[in-house]
């Protein structure tokens, strides 16, 4: 088992990188499925979008559900345990927005869903 000297650590390990904050913060809007989350990330792999989503529910922080049917498909939803972040995230969404707004930065808009 890793160790780690702090918790800060330990929660930089689980959640930190360039696209697992990312994805937890589009899953924090509610369950999305591959699709939606690919095209919500443009600059992002397939590879190392289904990787980053493989380890965040190893980790016990997403939940993938699998739908049988005439189109069968699969989403992603944050468990309990991911659901504990929704403060952190929320707050790391509002400290970027003052920062983009400080340095007259502004933001591509996210594409439509595809859901019905």
């Amino acid at each position: 088992m890793k160790r780690y000297h702090c918790a800060t650590e330990l929660a930089v390990d689980l959640i930190g990188g360039k696209w697992k904050p990312v994805i937890l913060a589009h899953l924090k809007e509610g369950a999305h499925r591959y699709g939606e989350l690919r095209r919500r990330m443009p600059g992002v792999s397939e590879k190392m979008l289904t990787q980053q989503l493989r380890e965040l529910a190893a980790d016990g922080i997403v939940r993938r559900e699998e739908f049988d049917g005439r189109v069968p498909h699969v989403e992603y939803h944050l468990t309990e345990v991911g659901e504990e972040l929704r403060p952190a995230l929320t707050a790391l969404y509002e400290w970027g927005e003052r920062r983009a707004a400080e340095r007259d930065i502004t933001f591509d808009p996210a594409p439509e869903s595809d859901r019905p």
